[in-house]
């Protein structure tokens, strides 16, 4: 079951006139065939996110900063990203004709820095960057003195730095109410917490419609525990996790988000990497669903609820399902465990077969 969650797009010619656009949102909201049954969850639906232009939400970010930049008549487009930033505003700078530069992370999956420099980005990246705490801050930092001085915003993904294209990553709740109108729990990874805090600020322009759970791998807890327990965010001196996207030391938008969460009823959960990897794979072979494991961490988050007794089968439950698969290979290789694939002859073919069938 598909389910198209807003209205149909304007008509190429309007789209074109109005503004820059390669066709984000409006992604499907999908039904679990499986795994929602098999957890007891009867609604549980997947927000396909996988499916924007360059294959992550922050398509809907990139749209819509770079075409501000674009009415504001700037040139240079000059950001940090940990992958799925940096491919989309170098998607969106391309079609854009805008030069775009990316600080990336260190170790930032290679399949992510090929898609950046295929849209002809350039990359530099930075020991450290996106594991300590205290490289991070000074990387943002430094670079947000640098695009003042030069009369450039600042496109890190987070409200602390870009409100004007994080304000475009508030239509993720409006599609999402627009389809389910009630009783919606949307469970959301969260690095920075800037992913989180747009759609509870979506959430809460629709009348407080649906509650907003913020799920963290355990070596990135900047904010989940501190929504669970009442307390103020807190940043961690080095991020451990090895889910790519969520190493983010810094709170950010942690406060915001802990703010935000509690006015809609939601709450915090710590998930452990190898939980994210299990359900990186069960959306795969269980859903067709081939996400980045990032993607996975919603579910990993709603799985947990489900063991602590946290879940009402009558309301519906929504996890993002943030970015695609194949942007990050590697982990499928180090992960699946998928045999080689090496021509045979016919004959052996015909028997593999027959012994596959039997």
């Amino acid at each position: 079951m598909s389910i198209h969650s807003s209205p149909q797009k304007e008509p190429v010619e309007s789209a074109f006139s109005q503004k820059l656009s390669l066709g984000e949102g409006n992604t499907p909201l999908v039904r679990s065939r499986s795994i929602g049954p098999s957890l007891g969850i009867p609604n549980l639906f997947f927000k396909l996110e996988n499916l924007n232009p360059s294959g992550s939400y922050k398509d809907r970010f990139a749209s819509r900063i770079i075409n501000d930049m674009k009415e504001n008549g700037l040139k240079t487009c000059i950001a940090t990203s940990s992958g799925n930033t940096g491919a989309a505003l170098a998607a969106y700078s391309a079609a854009a004709g805008l030069q775009c530069i990316i600080l990336v992370v260190d170790g930032a999956p290679r399949a992510k820095l090929k898609q950046m420099q295929v849209y002809g980005a350039e990359l530099v990246m930075i020991h450290d960057f996106g594991k300590s705490e205290q490289v991070t801050r000074q990387v943002a930092e430094s670079l947000r003195t640098l695009t003042e001085r030069r009369g450039l915003p600042l496109p890190i993904s987070a409200y602390k730095y870009c409100p004007t294209g994080m304000a475009g990553v508030e239509s993720i709740a409006h599609e999402i109410v627009n389809t389910l109108e009630e009783k919606i729990d949307v469970f959301v990874p969260a690095g920075g917490g800037g992913l989180t805090l747009a759609v509870a600020r979506g959430m809460l322009a629709r009348s407080k419609k649906g509650k907003v759970h913020c799920v963290q791998p355990q070596g990135n807890d900047t904010m989940a525990t501190s929504l669970r327990t009442g307390t103020a965010a807190r940043a961690v001196s080095r991020s451990t996790t090895a889910i790519s996207g969520l190493q983010v030391a810094n709170i950010f938008d942690g406060n915001e988000v802990i703010d935000a969460c509690q006015q809609l009823g939601g709450t915090g959960y710590v998930v452990e990497d190898e939980a994210v990897f299990k359900w990186h794979r069960e959306l795969a072979m269980k859903e067709g669903i081939f996400s980045e494991p990032a993607g996975a961490v919603a579910l990993a988050g709603l799985a947990q609820a489900m063991r602590q007794g946290e879940i009402n089968p009558e309301r519906n439950y929504v996890c993002l399902i943030t970015g695609s698969g194949f942007k990050d290979l590697s982990t499928v290789d180090a992960r699946f465990g998928l045999p080689d694939v090496n021509p045979v002859s016919t004959d052996e073919a015909m028997e593999k077969l027959r012994f596959m069938l039997a």
